[in-house]
């Protein structure tokens, strides 16, 4: 009977330490993918590069991107939780904030360098001969910013000229049907322009730091999983070294992906930011940092309208993940 138990006691213990290592054990549940939502600008195609080349899959996270135009309802999407992570651009990100405090940037992506330009009318020679004239640009964002920047360059203020809300596409008819004499915009729409007769009087080269696009993740998520958002901004960032070393197999992955052509693929005017551009943006005390074109929004946002309160600026960018692990 001893013998029995025993050998009972033993196949007892045998199965528990089998279930235990059973691979549907709950230690060994897999986590969900990282999902982040994604419009179909060119400084996000990095992203692209990263999952096709298997770069997320190897710093260790699954990563989902979801393609889809930036509204204010895919905002609300990413604040809800429908995703984890979001790109935004500087703008768009101190106006969220401001309704949903709990997130934050961990790295910039791009630069705009000369890819957003004001067009103008022929007879239009110089930024101070906007006075009294027709403007457009998207109201209400960063692109309302770059076009006061620019007119306070010519010792010019918004009330110096007529405001019209337009998107960039709306900017090439509205300048040839003479609704307004100049107007923000960028490629394609830019080159449709010059071919009506307008030309580049201003552009983002001339605001250095001003127009910058960023990955933004829900702060649930960079506290659950501060791992898995390393890993991200680690393939992130080898993805942008990829496609520069590699510009012609770059822009073939991305063409298949997004079937568009590749030589409408073009970095012209833009900058992908690396590791230690990151670092010196994070960083609060260089002058050069996110901290001051931040400023310039909020400021500009309170006075607008858009937002009621001055946002606590340091809360919103995380430079944790830009450093080696400690």
């Amino acid at each position: 009977m001893l013998k029995l138990l025993k050998y009972l006691s033993i196949c007892l213990i045998s199965a528990w330490v089998l279930l235990a290592c059973h691979p549907w054990s709950p230690t060994e549940l897999k986590r969900p993918p990282l999902k982040v939502q994604f419009g179909s600008f060119v400084g996000e195609y990095p992203g692209i590069i990263a999952q096709e080349k298997g770069l997320f899959k190897a710093q260790g996270v699954d990563v989902e991107l979801i393609y889809k135009r930036y509204t204010k309802i895919e905002q609300a999407n990413f604040s809800a939780g429908k995703y984890d992570g979001i790109s935004l651009s500087l703008g768009s990100f101190i106006i969220l904030s401001a309704t949903n405090p709990d997130i934050q940037s961990v790295m910039v992506i791009d630069e705009s360098t000369g890819a957003d330009v004001v067009v103008a009318q022929s007879q239009i020679k110089t930024v101070a001969d906007l006075k009294g004239k027709k403007l457009g640009a998207n109201l209400g964002g960063f692109s309302e910013v770059f076009v006061t920047e620019m007119l306070k360059s010519a010792n010019l203020t918004s009330d110096d000229v007529n405001l019209v809300k337009l998107e960039a596409s709306k900017i090439p008819q509205s300048l040839k049907n003479n609704v307004i004499q100049a107007g923000h915009t960028w490629q394609p729409h830019l080159s449709e322009a010059i071919k009506s007769g307008g030309h580049i009087l201003f552009t983002s080269k001339q605001t250095p730091g001003l127009i910058l696009d960023m990955i933004v993740f829900r702060k649930e998520i960079i506290r659950d999983r501060p791992e898995d958002v390393r890993a991200f901004v680690r393939a992130w960032l080898q993805a942008v070294n990829y496609w520069q070393a590699n510009v012609q197999e770059g822009n073939a992955i991305i063409s298949k992906v997004l079937e568009i052509p590749s030589n409408t693929i073009s970095l012209e005017g833009l900058h992908l930011t690396n590791l230690a551009e990151n670092q010196t943006f994070f960083q609060s005390s260089n002058p050069n940092s996110i901290y001051k074109p931040a400023k310039i929004y909020a400021d500009f946002f309170i006075r607008s309208g858009n937002i009621t309160r001055l946002p606590e600026l340091k809360s919103l960018f995380n430079s944790s993940f830009l450093n080696p692990p400690s």
